[in-house]
């Protein structure tokens, strides 16, 4: 009778001990570092700051559920765990998925975004002024450099057009572009063109790959080439007699451009200042500042140099010497216009199509200098 029941209370016995057991290993298991520190730092926060913890912990966990292999995050993800890591102090140890440099990045991309909304351009207000005040405003701004608004204010008035200084003066910027503070480079040599003289060096190598050097000075005025002069050893006394060469008789210019090569040495600038030229030197890495002169150079090598094999520097200096009195006294200049450097006699308009054409060939026919027969 009493039989029965003793296996189920013998059962009942050892889970009871098994429990009781269990629960005294884990009441009695040692608390890691960490789990304890963090459990008395979180006893000393407060409430909202855990609920701002606990939220961005669940977001997270959010994203993980809905993840297969790697969490995805939606631009929505990424906003809202900026604005709670905005919120939250201890932002950086609460993330799990995303590392806080990332989260840092989007908050960039953020701010990004919302200064280019704020900066676009709008829509530009509709002029209050009439097209037909605004055209005349433009007009005499375009075509008088010299006036200003109060000058075009007046030649209004007398149109019987009267507009507010202000307003001329907005529509005066756009149809006028901003003035520099100072003289353009192309500018200045414009303007004194026929005072200019540009020279440069133009290296060669001849039949035997030895250095050749061509010194030439060009008029920038008419393009006519003062000088040219040949030598293996530029040194700085015979450049100063190319340009004691090229002046003879008190021929000089006022200003003489060069660049920077080490050929040009203190005995060149002494004889320059003596002979009252202004030596003009040109930036570093500018080559437009002596364009004339590298546009002279890169047609002697196209269209005679090319072409030929240098035996020696005699040789250079007699087809040099060949093109340059072809290139001043045949050879139309784009510079100047289609005009010759050396000038020409106008044709008379009776003569114009009498005669026979005669060519002339330069450097054994690889140029050819065309004329009437008299």
């Amino acid at each position: 009778m009493f039989a029965t029941p003793l296996p189920r209370l013998r059962h009942l016995a050892r889970r009871f001990l098994a429990a009781a057991r269990t629960r005294v290993t884990r009441w009695t298991r040692p608390v890691p570092l960490a789990v304890a520190a963090g459990a008395a730092t979180d006893a000393t926060r407060s409430r909202s700051v855990l609920l701002l913890e606990n939220a961005l912990l669940r977001h997270q966990l959010v994203v993980l559920s809905r993840s297969v292999t790697c969490p995805r995050l939606t631009a929505a993800d990424r906003g809202l765990l900026v604005l709670l890591a905005s919120r939250l102090r201890t932002w950086a140890s609460a993330l799990v998925i995303v590392r806080p440099a990332t989260v840092l990045r989007w908050h960039r991309q953020g701010f990004r975004l919302c200064w280019q909304r704020q900066s676009r351009p709008r829509a530009a207000p509709k002029p209050q002024v009439a097209a037909e005040t605004i055209a005349p405003i433009r007009a005499m701004a375009a075509a008088n450099r010299l006036w200003g608004a109060d000058r075009i204010r007046g030649e209004l008035l007398k149109l019987d057009s009267r507009v507010s200084k202000r307003t001329i003066q907005r529509y005066l910027r756009q149809a006028r572009p901003p003035r520099r503070s100072g003289q353009r480079w192309a500018t200045f040599l414009r303007n004194h063109a026929g005072d200019i003289w540009a020279c440069d060096f133009l290296p060669v190598t001849d039949l035997l790959f030895r250095p050749v050097y061509a010194c030439f000075v060009i008029a920038l005025g008419t393009r006519r080439v003062v000088h040219v002069g040949v030598t293996r050893h530029p040194t700085d006394a015979w450049v100063a007699q190319q340009l004691r060469e090229a002046t003879p008789f008190d021929q000089r210019p006022w200003f003489l451009i060069r660049d920077n090569d080490a050929q040009y040495g203190p005995r060149f600038d002494h004889l320059a200042t003596a002979s009252g030229i202004r030596v003009l030197r040109t930036p570093v890495r500018a080559p437009r500042a002596n364009a004339t002169c590298q546009r002279f150079l890169g047609s002697v090598r196209r269209e005679c140099l090319d072409h030929l094999l240098v035996l020696s520097e005699a040789h250079l200096r007699r087809v040099l010497r060949a093109y340059v009195a072809y290139c001043n006294r045949a050879r139309p200049q784009q510079g100047i216009r289609q005009a010759i450097p050396a000038g020409a006699r106008p044709v008379e308009p009776q003569a114009v199509g009498a005669g026979r054409i005669v060519a002339f060939p330069v450097l054994g026919g690889r140029h050819h200098d065309y004329r009437r027969a008299a």
